[in-house]
């Protein structure tokens, strides 16, 4: 279980975080809906270890991993402008976790090309990112974000590229993926219906507290 303790937040002023609270357990999908400045990413940020919060402690199956660095974590944070590598093929994008794990390169390229195939995208797989579709990139994002079968996925408006089909049949797919291998995933969105058939709860942050939506 993800578990977040009193954690504060301050900017210009103001709080992102004011001594918040929020648990996600194994297998549980919880939206985190807010305007836009409400402090939503820098949210997924902290949770991550990107970012510090002011005060507060995230703990994860009960440990407390606040100071733990990023790479320790095994969290998989897609952000909303797919962060992907522009140096690197489609293969390779999603074979990287996997290769910074110390697996061999073939196999890692191996389970990556599976990977594709679940995206339908296995056509692409020598292609640089560069000069696919930004529906095609965030479906290649998707993929290297589960490769790795992450503890806790972290997902900053995860479909907001994709027409309204792909995101219907990737959306209940990847619903599915976090179900049955039973990670904890936050996902911030903007759009509520959108949540609402994702997400197990929603929450809203609005002037550094969360409520509950459902």
């Amino acid at each position: 279980m993800l578990e977040l303790k009193n954690i504060s937040k301050g900017y210009e002023n103001r709080f992102l975080a004011d001594q918040l609270s929020l648990s996600v357990s194994r297998g549980e999908i919880v939206a985190l809906l807010g305007a836009s400045g409400a402090g939503k990413s820098t949210l997924l940020k902290i949770v991550a270890g990107l970012e510090l919060a002011d005060a507060g402690q995230v703990f994860f199956d009960q440990q407390d991993i606040t100071q733990l660095p990023p790479e320790k974590r095994h969290f998989a944070l897609m952000f909303q402008d797919f962060a992907l590598f522009p140096h690197l093929n489609v293969l390779d994008n999603v074979a990287f976790g996997l290769i910074e794990q110390k697996l061999s390169k073939k196999t890692a390229r191996e389970q990556a090309l599976a990977m594709l195939a679940r995206f339908n995208l296995v056509s692409h797989a020598k292609d640089k990112v560069t000069t696919l579709s930004g529906g095609e990139q965030q479906r290649v994002a998707l993929a290297r974000a589960l490769i790795t079968q992450p503890k806790v996925l972290l997902l900053d408006e995860p479909f907001s590229a994709l027409d309204a089909e792909l995101r219907q049949s990737l959306r209940d797919e990847f619903k599915q993926h976090i179900t049955n291998m039973g990670i904890a995933a936050l996902m911030v969105t903007h759009d509520e219906l959108e949540a609402r058939a994702m997400a197990n709860r929603g929450v809203r942050l609005a002037a550094g507290q969360l409520t509950a939506v459902w």
